[in-house]
């Protein structure tokens, strides 16, 4: 009963797989980084406390479960995902990897058939191998670290070359898109153990950092990468957890400094690694711009959900989000939240700012989710990964550059 149940869920895996797949813009994608991107792996580390199977997470997912996200819904990668024809985000690597990690036991032609199915599902749609707590440093937290992440995927690559000729590999690796959403985890650590650092300290941290993450992206690259999405590290300081830790209640303004210093650096590596290797394209999602444009002004999505003449064709009134911009996102009203109301609270939590204790099952949660810019803590809601996703896919150089996530899924 248990093959039989094994064998069930490997089909159920493949036929998601293969209908996400099926309208599909590219042939895969694979997820990296951190809790901005996790999608339930750390679900499969009993040890981890940096995990959300549990609620209020999930809330408003279909189905209002708890999935592994931290978010009431969905995050950032799933919208993106969708935008490039599935269904979501890949699922999470660790879930493929299931039944062969939790039943060692098992005979070994049986462990290799579930690794073959699922290196048959990634094929088809991705693997999210993105872990809540981790860093671009092996340094950074106790969970799946960056390095391993790229070694799953070396893994799973292998798998799939056993299965298929190394050509139909290749290419189906350099038309898939590699998302990677990390950063802000070893920023965090960092400040913690210094918080005043000097400008001499930031840079200092901010090489070693890009150094990290060059090998990374070489690593990657040399196992048949092309297509980089990359989100940078967002406006940290302004989280909610910070706000609530500063006396003034204002954004803590040294840990922005972080990560603007961390950006300027992704931006000249992606640059210049375009340049060192031959086919290598990206795509940049400034998260880091899309939250200080929203905290700025935290209606101007809800305004554009209702367009309108004047919307259209006079000067907008909302300085931080491009006027351009606007006629685009017009076109995409049913994606967006009716208009942001709270930028500084934490939908789900407790204390001050809503935001000294994580969401758990017993912390007070807002009712109307659509109207807050953060979830927890730290994390957004659904409503502003809607924004995100959108504005990454196809918005104005203002939140992506050099070329939009959908110019970079055509090239």
């Amino acid at each position: 009963m248990a093959v039989q149940r094994a064998a069930l869920h490997g089909m159920l895996l493949l036929a998601v797989a293969a209908s996400g797949a099926a309208a599909a813009k590219v042939p895969a994608v694979y997820v990296f980084g951190d809790s901005t991107a996790d999608v339930g792996n750390n679900d499969y580390l009993p040890w981890s406390i940096a995990r959300a199977d549990f609620p209020h997470n999930g809330v408003d997912f279909p189905g209002g479960r708890p999935t592994g996200r931290f978010s009431n819904g969905l995050i950032g990668a799933d919208f993106l995902a969708i935008a490039m024809g599935f269904s979501g985000s890949p699922p999470p690597y660790l879930s493929l990897m299931a039944a062969t990690a939790a039943n060692s036991s098992r005979s070994s032609s049986e462990v290799t058939r579930n690794t073959t199915m699922a290196a048959a599902a990634a094929y088809m749609s991705g693997a999210n191998f993105a872990s809540a707590g981790s860093g671009l440093l092996d340094s950074t937290g106790s969970t799946i670290n960056m390095t391993q992440q790229i070694g799953y995927f070396s893994d799973l690559k292998d798998q799939m070359s056993n299965r298929l000729s190394a050509g139909k590999v290749a290419d189906s690796l350099s038309k898939s898109i590699f998302l990677i959403s990390a950063g802000s985890n070893d920023a965090f650590d960092f400040f913690s153990q210094n918080r005043s650092p000097d400008s001499t300290a930031i840079q200092q941290f901010s090489e070693a950092m890009i150094s990290t993450y060059d090998s990374h992206v070489k690593t990657l690259y040399h196992l048949g990468a092309r297509k980089f999405a990359v989100i940078n590290v967002p406006l940290i300081g302004c989280c909610p957890y910070l706000r609530s830790q500063n006396p003034t209640g204002e954004c803590v303004e040294r840990l922005n400094q972080i990560a603007k210093s961390l950006n300027d650096g992704i931006k000249d590596l992606f640059s210049n690694l375009s340049s060192e290797m031959q086919g290598m394209k990206y795509s940049i999602g400034s998260a880091y711009q899309l939250v200080s444009s929203l905290i700025q002004s935290p209606h101007a999505a809800g305004k554009l959900q209702q367009p309108s003449r004047s919307i259209l064709d006079t000067k907008p009134r909302m300085p931080v989000i491009s006027h351009l911009f606007l006629r685009y996102i017009c076109r995409f009203a049913h994606f967006l939240p009716a208009g942001l109301e709270e930028v500084k609270s934490a939908c789900c939590g407790g204390g001050r700012f809503n935001a000294e204790i994580g969401c758990t099952p017993i912390s007070s949660c807002c009712s109307d989710r659509s109207k807050y810019l953060f979830w927890d803590l730290l994390h957004p809601t659904q409503a502003t990964s809607k924004f995100a996703g959108l504005a990454f896919y196809n918005g104005p150089a203002q939140f992506v550059s050099p070329i939009s996530i959908k110019q970079l899924v055509e090239a």
